[in-house]
């Protein structure tokens, strides 16, 4: 006999620590168990049971001379085949079973239940340490823990993990039996280990609301910015018209009457017009839900380079005569370079009638293979600095930069004014 003091539950401990720190690489339920999206509809407590049944496979495993074994990895204690060793053991499971079923609820009381399990798992052993295997269940634990709930939670549930290894080896020290300290320090590491990548899963998670936060605020900061645009361009469009036709009006009413009442006919449809876009984009603000980028449904009615004859009529009847051109196929454009289209020639229609003192202008849509090009010209007298110090040639801009394409505006050297946008379109709806 040993003249060291032993416990009647002690024995060597060298086998079991090379056995037990192998496997602590397989990491199969503690790798790939995550809180947030895990890999099939377990919950974290099922992968926490799992961790913990196969410990306990694995301790049994370990103590039987298994194929091309000449004898078993480690010695089985004298009570790990009587009753009241495998009473222990089935107390322990019963623990570490409810200590599963509470981690989603209560996880500090469940990880007191895991530990009281891997103590009392360990007890018939005789061993000088909580082995690894009975430990892997409090490892996943923690990892849920840290990973789902806030940092001070993580932290008591480690330290207490970390407490009751020191105070399980304390306890056999000071009784003077064997202690496997070196095995232990080991099952310590593999506690703050599992902490640690929680913690680290937890800041990527916080880290990719932020992300979602600041995309949802740029989203919302983008739409107003739509909203303000299409605003001002189809209010800027009408009431250039009304004053236009208005203007007509005052001039002719007392020489030809006819001509003024049709010109009020024409401001009459023009505001009706303008009422009811303004309804309609009003009434989609209100009831469009968040589609999934983040940006609400556009307004009923959106309209697009279709509608340039239509644009240039009743351009041409206020006074100021537009003629279309169009060079290329024609082929279907997304939405959103139809409608940046469309309103980048009736801002700068709308920039001839008020600014350039021109009778007509000449807009041209050429379909290219790469994009979209966009050129509207008039030999007015030209906008000069003034418009661009306005919003018209900024929300251009805008426009076309959002778009990723490119942009001019200016006088031409031979007089008049020019604005040309070229608008990419992605190659599968090419």
């Amino acid at each position: 006999m040993s003249a060291t003091p032993r416990s009647p539950l002690s024995g060597s401990s060298s086998f079991e620590a090379r056995s037990l720190g192998g496997d602590s690489s397989g990491g199969g339920p503690f790798g790939g168990s995550s809180p947030a999206q895990p890999w099939w509809s377990a919950s974290p407590g099922a992968w926490t049971a799992l961790a913990w049944c196969g410990g306990l496979v694995f301790t049994f495993l370990i103590r039987l001379r298994l194929p091309g074994e000449e004898e078993p990895a480690v010695m089985a204690g004298v009570l790990f085949y009587r009753w009241d060793g495998l009473m222990f053991l089935a107390l322990a499971t019963a623990l570490a079973l409810d200590g599963s079923r509470l981690l989603g609820r209560r996880p500090l009381a469940a990880v007191g239940r895991l530990l009281a399990a891997s103590v009392l798992g360990t007890l018939p052993l005789s061993v000088g340490e909580i082995p690894m295997a009975q430990f892997l269940a409090v490892d996943v634990a923690l990892y849920v823990i840290a990973a789902a709930r806030p940092r001070r939670t993580g932290g008591i549930a480690v330290t207490l993990a970390l407490g009751v290894l020191a105070g399980f080896l304390a306890t056999r020290w000071l009784s003077g039996w064997n202690t496997g300290t070196s095995a232990e320090l080991a099952v310590a590491l593999t506690a703050v280990v599992a902490w640690l990548m929680g913690t680290s899963a937890h800041q990527s998670r916080a880290h990719a609301e932020q992300l979602r936060e600041r995309a949802t605020a740029q989203a919302v900061t983008d739409e107003r910015l739509r909203i303000a645009r299409e605003l001002h361009d189809m209010v800027a469009h009408s009431i250039g018209i009304i004053a236009l036709q208005a203007g007509a009006a005052r001039r002719v009413i007392d020489s030809r009457p006819e001509r003024a009442r049709e010109a009020l006919g024409e401001v009459e449809t023009t505001g009706r017009e303008t009422l009811a876009g303004l309804r309609r984009m009003l009434g989609a603000l209100r009831e469009a839900e968040l589609v999934e980028g983040g940006r609400p449904d556009g307004p009923a009615g959106t309209p697009g380079l279709a509608d340039l004859d239509a644009l240039a009529a009743a351009t041409t009847a206020a006074g100021v005569r537009v003629e279309v051109r169009r060079v290329g196929d024609p082929r279907p454009l997304p939405p959103e370079v139809d409608l940046s289209a469309y309103r980048i020639v009736q801002e700068s229609v709308t920039n001839v009638v008020r600014h350039a003192g021109t009778p007509a202008c000449r807009v041209t849509v050429e379909h290219r293979e790469d994009g979209l090009s966009v050129e509207v010209v008039d030999e007015g007298r030209g906008h000069g600095a003034m418009a661009d110090t306005g919003f018209g040639l900024v929300g251009m801009r805008e426009r076309v930069g959002l778009l990723h394409g490119e942009f001019s505006a200016g006088p031409r050297p031979g007089g008049g004014f020019r604005v040309a946008a070229r608008l990419p379109v992605p190659a599968g709806v090419r």
